[in-house]
């Protein structure tokens, strides 16, 4: 098993659910323990499931997807970079009343019910694109998606639990930035890979 790609995807990916984590107590305050669990859990499972699906979906066509495997891995992953480092920009150039009346707009307890679902699938739908691009890898899937899994869980309790001071600070589209980076070297290197090796 890579362990350093299985990583860089776990931390990239997980970016997401860790900036929505960190909000939850915006919306939400006094979210305990059982609320920052639940929303972890949630968060964690759906990263672990979405690429393991994308993974099946792909292998269906796999006689098709072979012969440019890395340049489907490398546009997919380029793509949902590009994406989520265009989100995160425009997360910085939000106004602080656009922030407030999202926050308005928010009703019911984010860790719980059809409310938390919503928040977990809209965080890992990257992750369903990224498990398309399994196929071009020579990863252990299910270790992968175990790895993208963990690192999400541990991310998203840790954004719940210490929300705070560090949401302000983090939470206006800087990981989104970040993790939108991260994939797209990730796309490169698997693209120059598949060229030159």
């Amino acid at each position: 098993m890579n362990w350093a790609v299985a990583g860089a995807l776990g931390f990239s990916l997980a970016l997401d659910a860790f900036a929505v984590s960190c909000a939850i107590p915006l919306y939400a305050p006094g979210v305990g323990l059982a609320g920052a669990l639940r929303a972890a859990g949630a968060f964690g499972l759906f990263q672990t499931v979405m690429p393991l699906l994308g993974f099946w979906l792909a292998g269906n066509f796999l006689d098709v997807i072979e012969p440019v495997d890395h340049w489907v891995a490398f546009f997919l992953l380029a793509f949902v970079g590009g994406h989520m480092s265009f989100e995160g920009i425009s997360a910085l150039r939000a106004t602080e009343a656009a922030r407030k009346a999202m926050r308005r707009k928010l009703s019911g307890d984010p860790t719980r019910g059809s409310l938390l679902f919503l928040l977990a699938l809209g965080t890992s739908i990257d992750a369903l694109a990224v498990g398309v691009s399994f196929v071009g890898l020579e990863l252990h899937v299910y270790g992968t998606a175990a790895v993208i899994g963990g690192i999400t869980f541990a991310l998203s309790l840790f954004g719940v639990l210490g929300a705070g001071r560090l949401s302000r600070n983090i939470g206006d589209g800087r990981c989104e930035i970040l993790g939108g980076v991260i994939l797209v070297l990730l796309g490169a290197k698997i693209l120059l890979q598949g060229l030159f090796c």
